[in-house]
Parts: structure tokens; sequence; C-alpha cells
């Protein structure tokens, strides 16, 4: 059975392609959905080939109910967070979901992710990401 990874990210959508254009070089066999919470950022997600794509905080709330995985930036899990964009009822979907989160550490809008090695770039955490994915895949 394939595995349903969810990706949900905001403003210009780059975390979010960047994760989709990794998870499908890797060979993971998976579903990959993609919400943005504008446009913009499902815009970029498409164009980065993902498999089903949606905008908007009710969108965010279904597919977090049928998600495996989610990923994104640490700030889909924090109410208000990437200037706002981040809804409490899409921060408490995601929190709650019974999917494994994989999130990617950034530091900001007010929020401090304290431990981020200021030399390992956003690239760098992208493949960790996709790393943990493929043992999230072979453990299904």
């Amino acid at each position: 059975m394939e595995m349903n990874i969810l990706i949900v990210d905001a403003q210009g959508g780059g975390i979010g392609r960047q994760l989709i254009t990794a998870i499908k070089a890797s060979g993971i066999h998976a579903t990959v959905t993609a919400v943005g919470t504008n446009e913009i950022a499902t815009g970029a997600m498409i164009k980065a080939g993902a498999d089903q794509c949606a905008t908007g905080e009710n969108a965010v709330v279904v597919c977090s109910r049928k998600a495996d995985v989610i990923m994104g930036p640490i700030g889909i899990v924090i109410a208000d967070a990437m200037l706002g964009e981040i809804t409490p009822t899409m921060a408490i979907s995601i929190a709650q979901s019974n999917a494994v989160r994989v999130l990617i550490p950034i530091s900001h809008c007010d929020n401090v992710v304290v431990g981020i090695a200021s030399n390992v770039s956003i690239s760098q955490h992208i493949q960790s990401a996709v790393n943990i994915l493929r043992e999230l895949a072979f453990e299904k």
C-alpha cells in the first residue's frame, strides 16, 4: 500500500516545492498531496509535481485526517505562524493528526528553534527529511 504524504506550506511555497522535488527524485512510492495556505504556495507545489493539490484551511483539515506523514516547515504546527497564514485550526488539525510529522526547522516570524546549526542549509534539512521519510516507507 502506498504511503499518503501531505506537504503543507505557506507564503511562496518554496520549502514545499523543494520537499516534493526531493521526494519525487528519491524513488519513494507515495501519493504526494500538497496543500498551500494560498494560491502562490499551491502553484509552486503543483509545478514541483505533487499528485494532488488544494488550497486553504479546510483542505489542511481534511487532508490531515487522511495522511500517513505530514511534512513542511515547523511553522505549520504553530498557530498564527508564517505571517499569520497558519490559522489556529490548521495548526491544531496537523498537530492532532495520527500522521507522523516531519518538520523542517526554520526560525522566523518570532519563533526561534534552538539547536539549529547555522551552517546547515535548507537543502540539507530537506535531504534529512527525505531520509526520514525513506525510513518510514520501509516500516510500512
